[in-house]
C-alpha cells in the first residue's frame, strides 16, 4: 500500500560529513593524482544481461519483492521502475501494491471513421487551463507545475504537500490559479455565515497523505500532530491508520474573506559555498578526471560534483541512509552494485556518469543515459541519475561546482 513519509534530512556540508556526525576521516591521496581504474580499455564494451522474461504492463508487489528484484526480474532498469510509479529511492513497497512496468499507456481503440456524409462538429472552444491533473506514471510536481505554468511551491500548497511528499498514478492534483472561464452565475444574495464545524478529534490516513497536509487540513501544526501521537519527523504513516488530532481550533467565519495572494513566483534556490580540504578535493579531482577521460561536457562535470556535495560532503562515506555508501551515497538494494563497488570511489563515479562506460551496464541509469540532459535544469538533470526525496539541493551547488571545476580542472 502506498506510504506517506515525513522526514528530514539535514546536511551539513563543508568540512564535515552530513547529519552533524564526528568521524575520523581517512587520509585522502593525494589531490590531482588519478587513480589507474578508472581508465577504461580501448573499444571495451559493457556486458548486458538479456532480459530473462518479457515484462508485463504492470505488477503486484507480493511478501520479499522489492523495486531492484522486479526490475532485475523482468530486465528493466531500476531507475525507470522508480520513476513510472512517482517514487524515489526511499519508498517503501507494500504486498499488493500495483507497480507500472512500462513508461507508455495503452491507446484506447479508435472510434471508427464516420461517413463522409455526416456533418462535421462545430469548431470547438479553445481550452482552458485545468484546474486539476491526474497524476501519470512518471509525473513529478515540477514537470506538472512547468506543464500549466505555475510553480512548485503553489502546487504544494495547493494540495497540501511539502517537499517530502511522494505523489502516485490516479492521485488527482489541483492547480492553482482560475480555471477556464464559464459565463457567471447571478450572484446569490449573501447566506448567513455558517457556525464553524465542530472540531474532528481523529483522522484516518488516507492514500497521499502527509502529516503536514492533515495538519493543515485541521488549522493545528505538524508538530502538534506528530506529539498527539508520539511520531517523529522520520515515522511512517500507512493507509487506514487512526491519527488523534490535537485540541480543536475554531477558525473566525468572516463575511467577506480576502482572495489569498498570488504566490511569488519561484526564484534560483539558494547558493552553496565550502572551503575544500585535502579529502575534498582529492575526490573532486577524481570525479573531474573520470569526467574528461568519458568526454562529459563542463556542466555534466559540474552537476557530477554538486551530486557527490549534496550526498557525501564529497567524502567516500562508509555509512548512510539505509544501506546507502560511497561518494554518491549508491545503494546496492537499487542495483547500483555490491557494498564494495559503491563503496569504490573511481566505480561510483563511473557509474553516476552512465553512458558506455557505466561498469553496471543497462542495470542503472547515469547521467549520460538521462536523454535530453544538457536542456534539463541543473538540478532536474541530477535528480534524474539519484531519485532523491529531496530533488531541489542539488542547484544550491551549482555556482560552487563551476568555481571547483575552474580551479581544479
Amino acid at each position: 500500500m502506498p506510504a506517506a513519509i515525513v522526514g528530514s534530512i539535514a546536511l551539513s556540508l563543508g568540512a564535515t560529513p552530513a547529519a552533524g556526525v564526528e568521524r575520523e576521516v581517512r587520509a585522502p591521496g593525494v589531490p590531482g593524482a588519478l587513480p589507474k581504474a578508472f581508465a577504461m580499455r580501448p573499444g571495451a564494451v559493457p556486458q548486458l544481461r538479456p532480459h530473462a522474461v518479457e515484462a508485463p504492463g504492470s505488477h503486484v508487489v507480493v511478501s520479499g519483492d522489492s523495486v531492484f528484484a522486479i526490475a532485475q526480474r523482468f530486465g528493466l532498469r531500476t531507475a525507470d521502475v522508480l520513476a513510472w510509479n512517482g517514487l524515489s529511492s526511499s519508498s517503501v513497497i507494500h504486498p499488493g501494491q500495483v507497480l507500472v512496468l512500462s513508461g507508455t499507456t495503452v491507446a484506447a481503440p479508435a472510434a471508427p471513421t464516420p461517413p463522409a456524409t455526416m456533418v462535421a462538429p462545430p469548431p470547438t472552444a479553445p481550452v482552458a487551463p485545468a484546474g486539476s491533473h491526474t497524476v501519470a506514471a512518471g509525473d513529478t510536481i515540477s514537470g506538472i507545475a512547468k506543464k500549466y505554468g505555475t510553480t512548485v511551491p503553489a502546487v504544494l500548497a495547493a494540495n497540501g504537500l511539502d517537499a517530502s511528499s511522494i505523489i502516485y498514478p490516479g492521485q488527482t492534483i489541483a492547480i492553482s490559479g482560475a480555471p477556464a472561464s464559464a459565463p457567471p452565475e447571478p450572484a446569490a444574495p449573501p447566506a448567513a455565515p455558517a457556525a464553524p464545524p465542530a472540531a474532528a478529534s481523529t483522522h484516518t490516513v488516507g492514500a497521499g497523505d502527509t502529516i503536514s497536509g492533515i495538519a493543515n487540513k485541521y488549522g493545528t501544526t505538524t508538530q502538534a500532530v506528530l506529539d498527539a501521537n508520539g511520531l517523529t519527523r522520520s515515522s511512517i504513516i500507512y493507509p487506514g491508520e487512526v491519527l488523534t488530532l490535537p485540541g480543536a481550533m475554531t477558525l473566525a467565519v468572516a463575511t467577506a474573506p480576502a482572495p489569498a495572494p498570488a504566490p511569488a513566483p519561484a526564484g534560483p534556490p539558494p547558493q552553496q559555498s565550502a572551503v575544500l580540504d585535502a579529502e575534498q578535493v582529492a575526490n573532486a579531482h577524481l570525479i573531474i578526471g573520470i569526467g574528461r577521460q568519458l568526454g562529459v561536457s563542463q556542466r555534466g562535470i559540474a552537476i557530477a560534483l554538486a551530486t557527490a556535495m549534496v550526498e557525501s560532503s564529497m567524502r567516500n562515506l562508509d555509512w548512510g541512509d539505509r544501506d546507502s555508501l560511497g561518494l554518491f551515497q549508491q545503494r546496492p538494494s537499487a542495483g547500483w552494485g555490491t557494498e564494495a563497488q559503491v563503496s569504490d570511489a573511481t566505480r561510483a563515479t563511473q557509474a553516476f556518469y552512465g553512458g558506455s562506460g557505466d561498469p553496471n551496464g543497462h542495470l542503472t541509469r547515469g547521467l549520460l543515459d538521462i536523454p535530453g540532459w544538457e536542456s534539463m535544469p541543473f538540478t532536474e538533470a541530477a535528480q534524474a541519475v539519484q531519485i532523491s526525496a529531496y530533488p531541489d539541493r542539488y542547484g544550491g551547488w551549482e555556482a560552487a561546482a563551476h568555481q571547483w571545476l575552474a580551479a581544479l580542472g
